[in-house]
């Protein structure tokens, strides 16, 4: 069988349209950065023949993964609560001696010291990140020193602003350190949807952070539930009573009543403004720090010496919120919140991430477009997606993105560069200044 030859012409005044195709478009790859220190970054401290820190620490190494090399064991006397600034001063180059390079942040597993005294006080765990200074802390009723690290970017404190934020687990037997472990280790990656409480008590001198506090519930609707309660005038209560699934809890009192009758979620933080709240053992008729843990938290604050109620010595609930829900660990979430840290004690379990980011940019060929998602993106934070071509050319836009608060991981769409581009870049708040803008992730 053959087939017939067909044969056309075209009209003289027909012009064929001419062929087009899509321009060739580039196929580089970027990697978003992550958030929040891991395991081979945080050191666990060690007095050395303390059983109960030897024993937490060994507990913490094996349920963490902590490296061998970031095991420091240190000479410390665990009997008094309080340690002279001469012998911090002692321990501290002893333990920075022993720090490995990219060591960021520190644990440590006795429960005493817990403070260092000099002509003021600090808590070690404050001590131990600063260096123990009096502008940290100051001689009575004063304004002290505030952080570099107090609300920014940085997912590497050594390495962009020369402090290692410390965390003490706080535990006083090896069963509530256990527990406590447990507790952080199973919040990781939950993204829990627990409530929030936020309390304004009768006791109008330790609920000055009500002005933070009472904007956090429109804030986060429709992300986490966030429960202000005004208790200012005395017509309900002043604390929680058989609260159930409850993420954070943030109130002002000298002792709080009732804390074990409520569920707390891993990794859930908890905390009351009172003078003596960071200390160990009930001191003045305030409730110890412990209690929280007790209670069920995974982390909790408080002063060692009297701060007065300055609010910058004490967390700051939206910053606090905000920067483990973008996926910070929670030593790194705490420390954010509080300006003046000196008086400060962190005790807790500090690798918990219960909101862990997993970013993620991907190229959608059919779309022609790279599509991006992380939970990272800092409220008001300006974000870029450049390309250029040439080592030392000019930068060009591809897209720009706004942070918005309570904001979920969403895809966010920007179209590809041309196959002429040679490297990526995605710009945003810097880790040092979040008031600067710098490159946080290239493509080489």
């Amino acid at each position: 069988m053959t087939t017939p030859t067909v044969t056309t012409s075209t009209p003289p005044d027909v012009i064929p349209a001419p062929v087009t195709s899509t321009p060739a478009l580039s196929t580089l790859q970027l990697a978003l950065p992550r958030q929040g220190i891991v395991a081979a970054e945080l050191a666990v401290i060690v007095a050395e023949g303390d059983v109960l820190s030897e024993a937490i620490a060994a507990d913490y190494q094996a349920a963490r993964g902590i490296p061998a090399a970031n095991m420091i064991r240190v000479k410390l006397s665990t009997g008094v609560d309080s340690i002279s600034a001469a012998n911090f001063a002692l321990l501290k180059a002893e333990i920075d001696a022993k720090l490995p390079a990219g060591v960021q942040a520190t644990l440590l597993t006795w429960t005493a010291p817990w403070k260092v005294t000099g002509t003021c006080a600090m808590s070690i765990t404050s001590a131990i990140a600063l260096g123990y200074d009096a502008k940290y802390c100051g001689s009575g009723c004063v304004t002290t020193a505030a952080s570099p690290l107090y609300d920014s970017e940085t997912s590497a404190p050594w390495t962009d602003h020369k402090i290692r934020p410390s965390m003490m687990l706080g535990a006083r037997t090896r069963a509530a350190a256990k527990a406590l472990i447990d507790r952080g280790v199973s919040a990781d990656a939950t993204y829990p949807g627990g409530d929030g409480y936020l309390l304004r008590t009768t006791d109008s001198a330790r609920s000055v952070r009500h002005t933070d506090q009472s904007l956090l519930p429109a804030r986060w609707a429709g992300a986490l539930q966030m429960n202000y309660l005004d208790n200012s005038a005395g017509a309900s209560v002043n604390s929680l009573v058989g609260k159930t699934n409850v993420m954070f809890y943030f109130t002002g009192l000298a002792k709080v009543p009732d804390i074990p009758s409520n569920s707390f979620r891993p990794g859930a933080v908890a905390d009351h403004l009172t003078s003596f709240g960071g200390v160990l053992a009930s001191y003045n008729g305030q409730m110890p720090v412990t209690d929280w843990l007790d209670g069920g938290a995974t982390a909790s604050h408080g002063a060692v010496d009297e701060p007065c109620n300055y609010p910058q010595k004490f967390s700051r609930a939206s910053v606090l919120i905000d920067q483990y829900w973008r996926g910070g660990t929670l030593i790194e979430a705490y420390w954010k919140s509080v300006e003046w840290p000196g008086q400060g004690l962190f005790v807790g379990e500090p690798l918990a991430q219960p909101f862990r980011d997993v970013p993620t940019f991907n190229i959608d060929s059919r779309q022609n477009q790279y599509l991006a998602s992380t939970r990272a993106l800092r409220p008001g934070g300006r974000y870029t997606l450049d390309y250029r071509s040439s080592s030392t050319g000019a930068w060009t836009n591809l897209a720009t993105f706004t942070g918005a608060a309570a904001q979920a991981p969403t895809t966010l769409r920007a179209p590809l560069a041309p196959a002429a581009a040679t490297q990526l870049r995605w710009v945003g708040p810097c880790a040092a200044n979040a008031a600067q803008q710098c490159t946080l992730a290239s493509s080489s």
